[in-house]
């Protein structure tokens, strides 16, 4: 059922006459938001790559031309409403934004916050702008639900309760089933349910136990889940670690891990939506362990612990504390379950404890506050902020908040709810979650390590002045229309735990101008919300969290998710009419000029990531400058500790906490993820998750190349030993034969500078022009740097003779690092890591074709040029229409090439506009990248371990606690 918004109360209505004066900051007075932007017209059509059916078709939806065609496409499939091929179909951005922001600004004239209806209309456009301009975007259900005929559900978060009674499990099972049929997800704790170690009061029997309970709820999530066209259910399961069977809670989903394993080893599929997996229980849920200060320091201590029977309190069995947090880890290693939340902390900054204790969390673990309550999200994109000179704009970012803010509590007012209970908790107390996304983009372009000290200090005063300026606003609302019902039973805990948040702020130490001046704007933020809720209280009881933002970060076109760090350096981009390219991040070049790379330093070093995925060995990036490009996953991913510690660094900022796994690689070990768990408590983290590369089963199975194939053989040949049988095998030796040089060839003299180092280089080559001498001169005759440079010489020539392939010695020698190196006087080759990088790369140049340098990621500098102007390397003859694209066919790599050359330079999908705003459609070939997960695994050779999108079928990506689809735009669970 749903309820709806009881009307304001005498003593709000009283306040409220006032009202607020709205400032405009954004818009342009006697301008409306949408006269500023460029609109245009687009088709977008999704189809599944697998089946190449056609799963959404709406054409001529309405845009602004900045917006993305990813952007564009995801907001029509997901958000825009009506039925499709009727007048009732949402076709343009304008009627989506209008549809939301006019409800909005009804419901806050109606209940008396805006002072003037100019203030009102003042709002409304600075609310339009920010939306329509990506700066920000509300949680996924304001955009279904507000405006329509449904119920006004504005929240994705949502917390049940369930009590030791079979009436309150049963309901428990129906509340769960209504909040997962509307897309949503929930979290409980299942700790007052009593243990199967105590008896039942009624018959005396032995109770049946919690995790019994959890086989029920876990089976209606997979029913309602499969009933749609993708995966809705998600929910969170937690357990107190005093519970008597905390044992079987902790080891459930890793028993569950062993019998797929058994199974799938039997022949059974247990892939990831296999027909066979949804025989396995407890696969719905993200399991949590309260963890508590007492349990912790035991386990330091390594003393004993306590389990308490639920009826009584009373201690009915110890346990060796280290033993208990070996299996949790353990458990974790095996399949990523338990992860762990602490007790203490979170009920430490929690802001209504005479209501009653915070006991779960959302799915996701970044809500965590009363039971039965919800909260809605809005998320801020960070990267916006950043002006041109790269520092951070604090003050027009508090300003968005502020406006932000206010909308976010105007929602509560008109919003339905899933059940009386939540309806009436979230009226009470007013839980809002405003977040932001791009941090990792962010830090990037400003030139700062994600795990750096200049990094976590950008960070943590980004999230205290969010956070300061939500609570600052909520004072002045609370003047204006009444502080949450709540607040008066809870005014000493929330004041304290402001003072808590200020003295946090008071700690950050501060490193470089830009952040200097948040944290300025930011302390001044908490002295005024100090002092403002002391005389009117606040209008919420909780202000911000950091969500995954998954489907609304491509709303908004974010390069990175919430607090993540950049998943990877390359990505695709999707062009209009179809298709898609692969692209560097646009980042890069921001942060390399901000770290002072000239023009053409910057050009060869995005050539180089490009082709490599990675920054290791780029030409002229200095070493110092790596964990500014450090990614999620990669060459140079993130050691986990750099995400716990990210987290710790905002955490006292954040009311409640964050949507994040923290990455492991497949040869972690228990100890380690023993260690991520101990040090999330000591610096103070609310919750933490872990997640170990191929710990599951039921993921996409990945190629594993020339090993796996290996592998194989190997087994067919023991197989074949073990039979006994004898094979005679005829081998056959190649000798090889030297191909030696006429007398009189053709050759070439290059002379050359690296460095300040000059050099000469003598090329001789076959009547058919193939390479089959090098001669080098560096240096005084009869010096050691000569004679060396001749052996040099004549062990290349002789290889080349001999059959050696000219690629072959350019992809071994080519980014070798050495001095000299820098810049060169060669145009093709502006930049060099040392002689032997130089001489290999202009002898590429000079004797391979274009289809073998382009496999090597080695282009001429008219070719760079073209690429910049047209999105590819190979020259192309205009000769068809303005609008035409041309596709590129995969060229064969040479047959003498390497093996290990051919598969890390297999070309990518590229199509070739002849004019900057053309595209025609292109088909997907099955097999090749379609996302930037795929992409990573194609450019590193490593496997990304995460679920296919089922709605569309590519590779997701991790955001947050849940994961992304890049092509669509779906989430495994969190709006």
């Amino acid at each position: 059922m749903t309820e709806t918004a009881h009307p304001r109360t005498a003593d709000q209505q009283g306040r409220g006459a006032r009202g607020l004066s709205i400032q405009r900051v954004f818009s342009t007075e006697g301008v409306h938001p949408y006269d500023e932007l460029t609109w245009e017209r687009r088709d977008v059509v999704q189809t599944n790559w697998k089946s190449g059916e056609t799963v959404f078709e709406q054409k001529g939806v309405e845009f602004p031309s900045t917006w993305s065609l990813n952007a564009s496409t995801i907001v029509t499939t997901k958000y825009f409403r009506g039925a499709l091929g009727t007048e009732a179909r949402e076709r343009s951005l304008r009627q989506l934004v209008d549809r939301v922001v006019l409800t909005y600004v009804a419901a806050g004239r109606e209940h008396g916050y805006f002072a003037t209806d100019a203030d009102a209309e003042i709002f409304e456009h600075e609310l339009t702008w920010l939306l329509v301009n990506q700066y920000f975007s509300f949680n996924s259900p304001v955009w279904f639900n507000v405006g329509t005929q449904s119920p006004q559900q504005v929240s994705a978060c949502f917390i049940l309760a369930v009590d030791d009674s079979m009436d309150s499990i049963l309901n428990w099972y129906k509340e769960e089933g209504f909040i997962f049929k509307g897309g949503s997800g929930a979290g409980l704790n299942i700790s007052r349910i009593r243990s199967s170690k105590e008896l039942l009061r009624s018959s005396g029997g032995t109770a049946s136990g919690p995790v019994s309970f959890m086989r029920g709820a876990d089976a209606s999530a997979g029913t309602i889940k499969s009933g749609g066209a993708t995966r809705r259910a998600a929910k969170m399961v937690v357990l107190d670690v005093d519970h008597p069977d905390i044992e079987e809670f902790v080891e459930t989903k890793a028993r569950e891990e062993h019998k797929i394993r058994a199974l799938r080893d039997a022949g059974f599929d247990m892939d990831l939506g296999g027909t066979d997996i949804t025989s396995v229980q407890y696969q719905n849920a993200n399991n949590s362990v309260r963890v508590s200060d007492e349990f912790m320091r035991a386990v330091e201590d390594g003393t004993d612990f306590g389990l308490r029977a639920r009826t009584t309190g009373e201690i009915i069995e110890r346990v060796d504390a280290r033993d208990l947090f070996r299996k949790i880890s353990q458990a974790a290693w095996e399949c990523a379950d338990p992860g762990l939340q602490y007790d203490d902390t979170i009920n430490d900054w929690h802001t209504n404890p005479e209501t009653g204790r915070i006991t779960a969390s959302n799915p996701c673990s970044e809500y965590m506050s009363l039971d039965n309550s919800s909260c809605n999200l809005a998320s801020l994109n960070l990267l916006k902020f950043l002006k041109d000179d790269d520092t951070f704009d604090a003050e027009l970012f508090a300003q968005a908040v502020e406006v932000i803010i206010t909308a976010m509590d105007i929602s509560i007012c008109f919003a339905d709810f899933p059940t009386e209970a939540i309806g009436e908790t979230t009226r009470d107390y007013r839980q809002l979650g405003i977040g932001y996304a791009n941090l990792g983009a962010l830090l990037m372009a400003m030139g700062l390590g994600y795990d750096s000290h200049g990094g976590r200090s950008m960070a943590a005063t980004i999230t205290s002045l969010m956070t300061g300026v939500s609570y600052r606003r909520s004072a002045q609302l609370a003047e204006v229309v009444g502080p949450y019902a709540g607040y008066a039973r809870n005014a000493a805990a929330h004041q304290r735990v402001m003072r808590k948040h200020q003295a946090a702020n008071d700690a950050v130490r501060t490193l470089h101008t830009s952040d200097t001046a948040v944290h300025r704007l930011a302390t001044q933020a908490w002295s005024d919300v100090v002092r403002l809720g002391a005389d009117h209280g606040f209008r919420n009881a909780q202000a911000s969290v950091l969500a995954p933002t998954g489907t609304i970060g491509f709303m908004m076109d974010c390069d990175t998710t919430g607090i993540e760090p950049d998943f990877s350096l390359v990505k695709f981009k999707k062009l209009v009419g179809g298709g898609s390219m692969q692209i560097v991040n646009q980042t890069i070049p921001r942060a390399l000029r901000k770290l002072g790379y000239q023009p053409e330093q910057v050009e060869a070093i995005v050539d180089y990531i490009g082709d490599k995925g990675h920054v290791i060995d780029a030409p002229g990036l200095r070493t110092e400058h790596y964990e500014i490009f450090d990614t999620a996953m990669g060459a140079r991913s993130l050691k986990p500790m750099g995400h716990v510690r990210m987290m710790a660094a905002c955490q006292p900022f954040l009311s409640g906490a964050i949507s994040k796994t923290v990455n492991l690689p497949e040869s972690a070990t228990v100890e380690e993820i023993e260690e991520v768990y101990l040090q999330s408590w000591k610096l103070g983290l609310k919750a933490t998750a872990v997640y170990r590369d191929n710990c599951k089963v039921g993921q996409p199975l990945s190629d594993g190349g020339s090993t796996a194939k290996d592998d194989a053989a190997a087994k067919v040949a023991d197989a074949a030993g073990a039979a006994g049988e004898t094979k005679v095998v005829e081998k056959v030796v190649y000798a090889p034969t030297r191909k030696r040089l006429p007398k009189s060839r053709t050759s070439r003299t290059t002379s050359f500078t690296v460095g300040g180092a000059e050099g000469y280089m003598t090329s001789g080559a076959h009547d058919d022009g193939e390479l089959g001498e090098v001669f080098l001169k560096l240096g005084k005759q009869g010096s050691t740097l000569a004679g060396v440079m001749d052996a040099f010489s004549i062990a290349v020539s002789i290889g080349l003779q001999y059959g050696v392939p000219l690629e072959t010695y350019v992809s071994k020698f080519t980014n070798l690092r050495f001095e000299p190196a820098g810049l060169t006087d060669d145009p093709d080759v502006r930049m060099s890591q040392s002689i032997m990088d130089y001489i290999f790369r202009r002898l590429a140049l000079d004797y391979l074709s274009f289809e073998d340098r382009a496999a090597l990621g080695i282009y001429s500098a008219e070719e760079r040029q073209r690429h910049l102007e047209t999105g590819s390397y190979e020259p192309v003859e205009e000769t068809g229409a303005a609008s035409e694209l041309i596709e590129v066919e995969e060229k064969p790599a040479a047959a003498a090439v390497e093996a290990e050359v051919v598969e890390d330079s297999e070309p990518i999908d590229h199509l070739i506009p002849r004019k900057a705003e053309a595209a025609a459609e292109a088909t997907p070939t099955a097999g090749r990248p379609r996302t930037s997960a795929e992409l990573l695994e194609a450019i590193t050779g490593t496997a990304v371990d995460s679920p296919l999108c089922m709605t569309c079928g590519t590779k997701m990506r991790p955001a947050g606690s849940c994961y992304v689809c890049e092509g669509c735009g779906s989430t495994s669970g969190c709006s």
